[in-house]
């Protein structure tokens, strides 16, 4: 079993001639304890060429210390990293092989460097002797592995400050702002094994290989910007969704859905008989991560509706009922998309996006200016507009509700189409973004309401069934029914915000 940690840390440069500062005083701390000295043994791992490296992960078997196995590291926001342990073997352990897999895509993991470290190490302690914070100085010994290079080696002492489990990241910046009135700066590099490999590189590059340029400029740049992104962050997101953290689905389930929607607006930017066939897969993967997050939205739903129900309406075993179909579902949706995940269907995906990329399928209208973006964004508004007045044209019931379902889908897509015109656009696709999801929102609220309706009929027949009382889920019908019906005499005035001649004639100016 992988155990997983919180990395909140920060490197900093040890020079010769400049004397750690002494940090007595500093938000809190009231000793420093010296902890002793620990010699550390690491050896990373990546493909051949470097794909964990390019996405700031980290994999690694080290021994030494007192959390001494397999490690890998992925990013969350720059000084954080989520660490997530297993117990020492001689191979990759399957639970952490599953997490990189979106990036290493079945390409084996290889030795690239091994890093001996000697660590001394030191607790931060306030005066009751709680621990603030590890400081530790490592003096550093890299030697490359791989074919290239093999041999080379690198030397370097860095200090790093690690805030303590539940700690206040106020902390840090109070500790390094007394290192820089000693001298002592923040480092170049983001992990040990960064430097490591930019040191000991052919050429020894260094660096921390970001790469530099602004914002792109004709249409072409600027949709294959989006799809970039969009395309990372289903990789990104990969370890997440496995891991099963909070909203992971759901982000995974909108970049696919950004990355088609793009495919289908700028469609005069990208070739249809590349980019169908990549959207028919998306929609694929979509499907699949659907069946966990609508069932999220779903239960969060009604669980909500049944807490806000008078305690003598509720009839019967109510609650148990639900939690029961929930846990059901949550089980049935979890191994579906993690067969998704495992799938070489999902690897060849994104092998084809990867492809697509390297060798985008541009039509003449990528080399225009933004003002192609702004006709696609339009098209797309229009054909909201359409499904919109289609929908409230209808009488309710069972058409009007598959009708706002259509104009649903039809927000969501120009709603991405505006964002991601936003850098060539600016204010005026951020304005019509912004109202469009409003539109969207109620829309979605809209359907949820439909299929919580479909699910509390079948919960009723049921309870029935079982010889319980299907009262409550019969009120919680109609409760639903009412809110359906507000949200239809809504939909006018929101949709009138979005759809203002000068919101539109902004985005073409």
């Amino acid at each position: 079993m992988a155990d997983v940690t919180r990395e909140i840390e920060r490197k900093y440069e040890a020079v010769a001639g400049i004397r750690l500062p002494d940090l007595t005083g500093v938000a809190g701390t009231a000793a420093s304890v010296p902890r002793g000295v620990v010699e550390l043994d690491a050896v990373y791992y990546d493909t051949e060429d470097f794909r964990l490296a390019a996405g700031s992960v980290t994999l690694r078997r080290r021994t030494g210390g007192d959390d001494e196995g397999w490690h890998v590291k992925f990013p969350v926001v720059p000084g954080v990293r989520d660490e997530i342990r297993a117990p020492l073997s001689d191979t990759l352990p399957d639970a952490l092989a599953g997490l990189i897999r979106s990036r290493v895509r079945g390409r084996p993991v290889v030795p690239v460097v091994r890093l001996l470290s000697s660590r001394e190490v030191h607790h931060l302690a306030d005066a009751g002797g709680r621990l603030l914070a590890e400081l530790s100085v490592d003096t550093v010994l890299a030697e490359r592995l791989t074919v290239d290079g093999a041999g080379a080696t690198a030397g370097w002492t860095e200090i790093e400050v690690e805030l303590a489990d539940d700690g206040d990241p106020a902390f840090l910046d109070a500790v390094e702002e007394r290192f820089a009135g000693a001298g002592v700066h923040a480092s170049a590099f983001a992990s040990k094994v960064g430097r490591a490999l930019a040191g000991t590189a052919p050429g020894k590059q260094t660096g921390s290989g970001t790469r530099a340029g602004g914002e792109p400029g004709t249409a072409g740049e600027q949709v294959l910007a989006h799809v970039r992104r969009q395309a990372e962050a289903i990789v990104t997101l990969d370890p997440a969704v496995r891991r099963d953290l909070p909203d992971a689905v759901h982000r995974m389930r909108v970049a696919t859905r950004r990355l088609r929607s793009a495919f289908k607006t700028y469609r005069k930017v990208l070739d249809r008989a590349v980019t169908d066939q990549l959207g028919a897969e998306l929609k694929w993967l979509a499907s699949e991560l659907g069946t966990g997050r609508d069932h999220e939205v779903l239960e969060a739903r009604l669980s909500g509706r049944v807490d806000g129900v008078e305690p003598t309406l509720l009839l019967g075993p109510v609650r148990g009922r639900l939690e029961r179909w929930g846990a059901a579902e949550r089980a049935d949706a979890r191994r579906r998309i993690l067969a998704a995940l495992d799938s070489e269907r999902y690897l060849a995906l994104l092998d084809s996006l990867d492809a697509l990329l390297a060798g985008p399928p541009l039509l003449p209208a990528a080399g225009e200016d933004a003002a192609t973006l702004a006709r696609a964004v339009l098209k797309d508004h229009h054909r909201l507009a359409a499904r919109v007045h289609h929908a409230l044209d209808l009488p309710p019931g069972h058409d009007r509700d598959l009708a706002m379902h259509e104009a649903r889908k039809a927000a969501k897509r120009t709603r991405y189409a505006a964002e991601a015109a936003r850098p060539a656009l600016g204010k005026p696709a951020k304005r019509l973004g912004k109202r469009v999801k409003a539109v969207q929102s109620l829309l979605g609220d809209h359907q949820d309401g439909v299929v919580a309706r479909d699910t509390l009929r079948s919960m009723a027949v049921h309870a029935h069934g079982a010889g319980e009382s299907a009262f409550t889920w019969g009120l919680l019908y109609g409760r639903e029914e009412a809110a359906a019906a507000r949200l239809e005499d809504e939909l006018p005035r929101v949709w009138a915000r979005a759809s203002g001649a000068r919101l539109r004639a902004a985005l073409k100016s």
